[in-house]
C-alpha cells in the first residue's frame, strides 16, 4: 500500500476518533480469522494511543460470532434466535478484545447501548459522561448495541448509525468507518464494472446526491452503503470529518490514525449543529409526524420560528407531549425533528388554530 499524504499537509495535533468495524470484517476469513482481525485493530489503536490520541471503538459482530460458535450456517431470522446468538457472541467478542488489548498495554471497557439510551436526554448525558471518563483514563470504550435485549435494534438498527451517534456524544474530530470495500464508488464495484471511485464528498448537498449509489447489507451484516452514508450525514452535520476505508487492510487504519488520507473522506459541515440540536436531530426516536403547509416550512427555514398549530395540516401517529416527532413538508420530505409541545390528541383538536405552539423552536432541529 502506498503512503498517502497528510490531509492538510501539517502534523496533526492529538485527535479524538471513533473507529467502527462491522460484522463482515470481524467474521474474518480462513487466512485471517477473527482473532487476527482484532489483534491488528488493537495494534493500530495502541500506536494511536501512544501518540496521545483518544479512540473509541464501535464494534459489530456479537450475533455473527455467536452464530459461528453455535455452528450456524446462516444468520437466524427470528428475533429470539438473534438475541440468543448475541448473548453467546457478546462475551466471546469482548474476551477477544480484552485479551488483544491487554497484550499491548491497553484497557478495554464494554459499553452496551440501545436507541433508548440515546433518545432519553438524561440517559444520553449519562452515556456522554461515562464515555468521557473512560477516554480521560486512557481506556478504550468498546461500544456495541445491546442486541440481547433491544429488539428494535435487531429489526432495523445498525452500528454505522450508532458509531455516528457515539462520535457526536464524545465530540470526536473524526469517524472512521471500516468496511469491505476500499472507498465509496459511483455504483457497486462488485457488480458494476463501470463504477468509479469517489475520493471526497465536500458537503451535505453532494452527500444527498450520492444516496442513489447505496446498496443493501451483506449476508452477515445489517448495514450497507445506505447506512454508511446516513452515518456520514449525522457526523458531518455535527462538524465531524468521516473516512470510509478498507478494513481488510490493517495498513489503512494505521494511515488514517496517523492523519493520512485513505479511501473516501466526507468533509464536515461548515455550519455544524449545536450540541443540543445534534441530539434533537439525530438521537431521538420519533413517535409520530406533523405535516406542515408551505407557510410553516418557510417560517422554520427563514425565520427560525417555533412551529405553530396553524401551520400543521396533519398529525400522524400517537405521541405524548415532549415526545419526538418528525416535521414533514407537504410533499413528505423530512424537514427536521423536535419535541412536541402537545400530545397527538390535543394537537389534532387544535390543528389550524392561531397562537397555539406545536413545537417550540428551542426543541426542534432542522435536518
Amino acid at each position: 500500500m502506498t503512503t498517502p499524504a497528510p490531509i492538510d499537509g501539517r502534523l496533526q495535533r492529538p485527535r479524538r476518533r471513533v473507529v467502527k468495524v462491522g460484522t463482515s470484517l470481524l467474521r474474518g476469513t480462513p487466512e485471517r480469522p477473527t482473532s487476527a482481525v482484532i489483534a491488528d485493530l488493537a495494534a493500530s489503536l495502541n500506536r494511536a494511543s501512544r501518540r496521545g490520541d483518544a479512540v473509541a471503538l464501535v464494534t459489530s459482530g456479537a450475533v455473527g460470532l455467536g452464530c459461528a460458535v453455535l455452528a450456524m450456517a446462516a444468520r437466524p431470522g427470528e428475533v429470539a434466535a438473534l438475541q440468543a446468538a448475541a448473548a453467546v457472541g457478546q462475551g466471546q467478542l469482548m474476551a477477544l478484545y480484552q485479551d488483544a488489548f491487554a497484550v499491548r498495554g491497553l484497557t478495554a471497557a464494554q459499553v452496551l447501548l440501545t436507541r433508548g439510551d440515546l433518545a432519553s436526554r438524561r440517559r444520553y448525558q449519562n452515556a456522554c459522561r461515562t464515555l468521557e471518563q473512560l477516554l480521560a483514563w486512557g481506556v478504550v470504550p468498546v461500544v456495541n448495541e445491546n442486541d440481547t435485549l433491544a429488539t428494535d435494534e435487531l429489526r432495523f438498527g445498525d452500528n454505522d448509525t450508532l458509531s455516528a451517534l457515539v462520535a457526536v456524544a464524545v465530540g470526536a474530530d473524526e469517524l472512521i468507518l471500516l468496511t469491505d470495500v476500499d472507498r465509496l464508488y459511483s455504483g457497486d464495484p462488485r457488480s458494476d464494472s463501470s463504477a468509479e471511485p469517489i475520493e471526497e464528498v465536500r458537503d451535505l448537498a453532494e452527500l444527498d446526491r450520492l444516496s442513489h449509489v447505496a446498496g443493501g447489507g451483506g449476508r452477515w451484516g445489517t448495514g450497507g452503503m445506505t447506512t454508511k452514508l446516513a452515518a456520514a450525514r449525522i457526523a458531518t452535520s455535527s462538524g465531524i470529518r468521516v473516512h470510509l476505508a478498507d478494513g481488510r487492510d490493517p495498513a489503512a487504519l494505521d494511515a488514517l490514525l496517523a492523519g493520512q488520507r485513505v479511501g473516501t473522506v466526507f468533509q464536515p459541515s461548515a455550519e455544524p449543529l449545536s450540541t443540543r440540536k445534534r441530539w434533537l436531530a439525530h438521537a431521538l426516536v420519533p413517535k409520530g409526524s406533523l405535516r406542515l403547509d408551505a407557510g410553516a416550512e418557510r417560517a422554520l427555514r427563514r425565520q427560525g420560528a417555533s412551529l405553530l398549530a396553524v401551520g400543521v395540516t396533519a398529525v400522524e401517529g400517537e405521541f405524548s407531549a415532549r415526545e419526538a416527532v418528525r416535521l414533514l413538508a407537504a410533499d413528505g420530505r423530512e424537514l427536521g425533528r423536535g419535541l412536541a409541545s402537545l400530545a397527538s390528541g390535543e394537537l389534532r383538536q387544535l390543528m389550524g388554530r392561531v397562537g397555539v405552539e406545536a413545537v417550540h423552536r428551542d426543541r426542534l432541529a432542522l435536518l
